[in-house]
């Protein structure tokens, strides 16, 4: 008697299965993920504005501080610096002020929302978060 080499249609079907239970358990894990790198690129260019803000006070001083724009991205950077791949300087909003505080001379709150352009998202981008916000103190919040 001849023995017979390969797979059933049974052992076939099982593997697809098993394959198919595979990914629908990955890909919402996968999709998480990748929606937390992408607001790392926002939160990454709202601690770049607080640097910036910091940088500017120091050098202007408050003195200088009523001849800028606080409330303007573009004072502190320019464009090219707030543009990623998700994200660029229409982006993020701004609320900054001089306060009487030794330890926060300067308060700020710095927003970053859902894109505005659609372009920078491609089509198969979604956003499940609005937004997050971080303060003068460091704080971030999730909006």
């Amino acid at each position: 008697m001849k023995s017979r080499k390969g797979f059933t249609l049974i052992e076939l079907m099982v593997v697809v299965l098993i394959v198919a239970v595979l990914a629908a358990v990955l890909v919402p894990l996968m999709t998480a993920r990748l929606e937390s790198a992408r607001w790392s690129e926002g939160k990454a260019g709202c601690g770049s504005l607080a640097t910036a803000i910091r940088a500017m006070y120091a050098e202007v001083g408050e003195e200088g501080w009523d001849d800028i724009a606080p409330n303007d991205p573009l004072t502190y950077m320019t464009q090219a610096d707030l543009r990623g791949k998700y994200f660029s300087y229409g982006d993020y909003t701004l609320d900054v002020s001089l306060a009487d505080d030794t330890e926060y001379p300067v308060h700020y709150t710095i927003q970053v929302g859902v894109p505005l352009d659609p372009s920078t998202q491609g089509a198969s981008v979604t956003w499940k978060k609005t937004g997050y916000q971080l303060d003068h103190e460091g704080t971030w919040t999730e909006l």
